[in-house]
């Protein structure tokens, strides 16, 4: 009995090590199909936009400079929103998980 879970675990290592056990899905996983990407890369673009923009415009109201922290905020949580879904997208900068 000792021989046989000393070899299953052997076997587990082997097949982990060479990739043939298929990993659990979670978090950080590409999620699956079209409608999963589009709405991941929509939320990344509308989530990075509505950061922005209500940065901007409390520190506008708050240090009364309106509209120019506003707009400032507002390219900055575009180029974030982008960038987001660049690197969605980008399999060279996606971390590995070995």
């Amino acid at each position: 009995m000792d021989e046989r879970s000393e070899f299953e675990d052997r076997l587990r290592q082997a097949r982990a090590r060479e990739g043939l056990d298929k990993r659990p899905e979670g978090r950080g996983q590409l999620p699956q199909g079209p409608w999963g990407i589009g709405l991941r890369a929509g939320v990344e673009v509308f989530s990075a936009l509505v950061v922005g923009i209500g940065l901007g415009f409390a520190l506008d109201r708050w240090l009364g400079t309106w509209p120019w922290l506003f707009l400032v905020f507002f390219v900055m949580g575009s180029a974030a929103g982008v960038m987001n879904v660049y690197r969605l997208f980008n399999p060279r900068t996606r971390p590995r998980s070995d």
